[in-house]
């Protein structure tokens, strides 16, 4: 079957955690990768997803060394609007406007 592969970045300002992922992963852009497969025999194109990876600096080896995790995107998509939350201002507090 044709596959199809998309990369985004993502980025974040503050730690995060992921499901499945061990530990608080660290602030920065991270790369995200998705492959998708045809769906075969049917009269328009369409895919469904195999699988979603995300490139995280290595606990292990430290920061310079890469390692690449199996992700479920509705874990990121949670992870992402936890980051937006933090990013605004609760009502009433006046500290972070400019």
């Amino acid at each position: 079957m044709a596959e199809r592969i998309t990369h985004k970045t993502v980025s974040f300002l503050h730690p995060f955690e992921l499901a499945g992922v061990e530990g608080q992963q660290p602030v920065g852009t991270h790369i995200v990768e998705t492959t998708e497969e045809r769906i075969g025999d049917l009269s328009f194109m369409a895919y469904r997803r195999v699988s979603t990876t995300i490139v995280l600096a290595s606990r292990q080896f430290g920061h310079a060394s890469r390692q690449v995790v199996t992700i479920d995107p509705l874990d990121l998509d949670a992870g992402q609007k936890t980051e937006k939350r933090r990013a605004r201002p609760e009502r009433g507090d006046h500290s972070r406007v400019p």
